[in-house]
């Protein structure tokens, strides 16, 4: 009985090794492709010059420090909007649950080109509210565009954390204590969340430091449309730029994992 079991758990093993080996060859010999072709940029040998050429370009460096102020605004409005909202639905109105699941699933349903091309057609220079007319409110402009852009990522993030502690009894607890709305929120339940918010900002910063299409639109220099740019017109430097993107995106969702073993270890401390 254990010989058969045994002997129809290894063609199980075997072929789930085989779909791994699979899976992880479709993402990593492109990588390791692109990766060898940035490396190619001096004749005859392997170089970083490509990197180097890169990271010196004046270009680069105001678009990627553009695109990662732009995520950190992106993170605190989105954790502002998001966690009070989610945290209200879940105390008092859950019926509303699935309506607001619906709505933050919009933005992965509608094009983004569509949402950007709205968001000109109301705020283009002339309608009512003229955003696009001066750089500061075009900034504004594309940091809405973005939070609408991650409200998929981070509601989900911020709601999963929501039901892993018991709201109701932290919220009647701070109550019975004398806290108010605002103390309970930023004292009792921010700190609780520090892992989903962390995850959610995570997922939001990867997604602004790739976007292309709003900041293409709105006419901003940022790091999607320099990606574009430096693509159409160079040879070894967009490998290089994309392997860079590649280990911006893993290394934010490395963070991930690194802050939510950390949350489940203090949990179960």
């Amino acid at each position: 009985m254990s010989s058969t079991s045994k002997s129809s758990q290894s063609p199980s093993r075997l072929g789930a090794w085989i779909a791994i080996g699979v899976g992880a060859s479709y993402f990593l010999i492109p990588l390791i492709a692109t990766f060898e072709f940035s490396l190619r940029m001096l004749r005859g040998e392997y170089s970083f010059e490509a990197y180097r050429v890169v990271f010196t370009d004046p270009l680069f460096q105001a678009t990627f420090g553009y695109s990662i102020m732009m995520a950190v605004i992106t993170i605190v409005v989105g954790v502002l909007l998001v966690v009070p909202t989610a945290y209200w639905v879940q105390l008092r109105l859950p019926k509303l649950r699935p309506l607001v699941e619906f709505i933050t699933l919009l933005p992965l349903v509608i094009p983004a080109i569509v949402i950007v091309f709205g968001y000109l057609r109301i705020f283009g220079s002339n309608s009512w509210i003229p955003l696009t007319g001066n750089e500061r409110a075009t900034d504004f402009l594309l940091v809405c565009s973005y939070v609408t852009l991650s409200l998929p990522y981070m509601y989900r993030s911020i709601d999963t954390g929501l039901r892993t502690i018991d709201v109701r009894t932290l919220t009647e607890a701070a109550e019975v204590l004398g806290a108010g709305t605002f103390t309970i929120l930023f004292k009792v339940i921010f700190p609780n969340l520090r892992s989903a918010i962390l995850s959610g900002a995570f997922l939001t910063f990867a997604v602004v430091i790739g976007e292309f299409t709003m900041a293409s639109l709105l006419s901003r220099p940022a790091f999607g449309p320099y990606l574009q740019l430096v693509g159409a017109n160079k040879a070894y430097e967009p490998s290089a730029l994309a392997v860079m993107a590649f280990m911006i995106t893993w290394a934010s969702m490395g963070l991930i994992q690194v802050f939510g073993r950390n949350a489940k270890n203090a949990v179960k401390q």
